[in-house]
């Protein structure tokens, strides 16, 4: 567990792509036809982390945009969520991504993504973008992340953060998010993630994901694949059915109240994420992370959007 000494550094670091969402008005009871926000897996975890800590968490975003206007304007918001901008840098040839999502009567999603032109996949392309990775308790990634780079610039990433775990006391989390239309192949993915999964610190996989890419026969072949790790941090998110914990028996985890309502999954394990990095950057116990990180989902899923009000 982190201490709670301040300290200058950033609590958390999040780092990937954010991109311009467009959302049915109309399907999500909501007026007009289109509205745009903005999201991306490490960045809704940035948001819900800072909404959850409020001025006692300092947390930043690593990522690269264009100068295009939703680009700048993505900046003003994350400025507006008290998230430090200064580690989004912006590229003159390439533009912010763009996705619309439309969710079904459960609450289910289907994307449509314009990225090819995303600036953040520039993303570590030379070395200077590594070392200007600032100090920080956390450093969070995801496969998401990883996937959108080119393999020298993910190569590149990874050795860094290996070293970083080695020679620094900043922790490194990563959530593999598994989407298999990023990725060159099934094979390139795996080989990428076991090597994450060494590295990171911090683990927090999701059954489905895992399922998929693994092929595990079930959940208790899943845990056991990664209990050969060693972590300062492990959650396995479950959906509805609450997170488990490697270091906690059954009888150990918290009640995990169900959501009173699902309209939208968009951001339900990047929520979580967030509630339980704010627990664990205050010094809570695991039950109490784990337990924050599946209320703060169950509520950001009652709302429309991948970044909802309110939360």
């Amino acid at each position: 567990m982190i201490s709670k000494t301040s300290s200058d550094k950033l609590d958390l670091l999040c780092i990937g792509e954010a991109m311009a969402e467009l959302r049915d008005g109309a399907a999500a009871g909501l007026t007009g036809d289109f509205k745009v926000g903005f999201a991306g897996d490490t960045y809704n975890t940035a948001v819900y982390c800072k909404r959850q800590m409020g001025d006692s968490g300092k947390v930043g975003y690593f990522t690269r945009v264009g100068q295009d206007p939703l680009s700048v304007e993505f900046v003003v918001r994350v400025k507006e969520e008290g998230i430090d901008p200064s580690y989004i840098t912006t590229d003159k040839q390439q533009l912010i991504g763009i996705y619309s999502v439309v969710t079904d009567k459960d609450g289910e999603r289907s994307f449509s993504y314009w990225r090819h032109s995303s600036a953040a996949r520039q993303l570590f392309s030379h070395d200077e973008a590594i070392r200007s990775l600032p100090p920080a308790r956390i450093y969070y990634l995801s496969g998401i992340t990883l996937a959108i780079l080119d393999p020298a610039a993910r190569r590149r990433v990874m050795d860094h953060l290996a070293e970083v775990t080695k020679t620094t006391d900043t922790l490194v989390a990563f959530d593999s998010n598994y989407r298999p239309k990023l990725w060159e192949s099934k094979a390139v993915a795996k080989e990428v993630m076991d090597e994450m999964w060494e590295i990171a610190d911090i683990g927090f996989p999701s059954i489905d994901d895992e399922l998929l890419l693994y092929g595990d026969t079930n959940e208790e072949a899943l845990l056991d694949r990664f209990a050969k790790f060693n972590w300062k941090a492990f959650a396995l998110k479950r959906g509805a059915r609450g997170p488990v914990s490697l270091s906690l028996s059954g009888d150990e985890l918290p009640v995990f109240p169900p959501a009173p309502k699902v309209l939208d999954t968009t951001a339900a394990g990047d929520s979580f994420n967030g509630g339980y990095f704010a627990a664990y950057l205050q010094g809570e116990d695991e039950a109490t992370c784990l337990l924050r990180g599946h209320e703060v989902a169950s509520r950001v899923i009652t709302q429309p959007g991948a970044i909802v009000s309110g939360e």
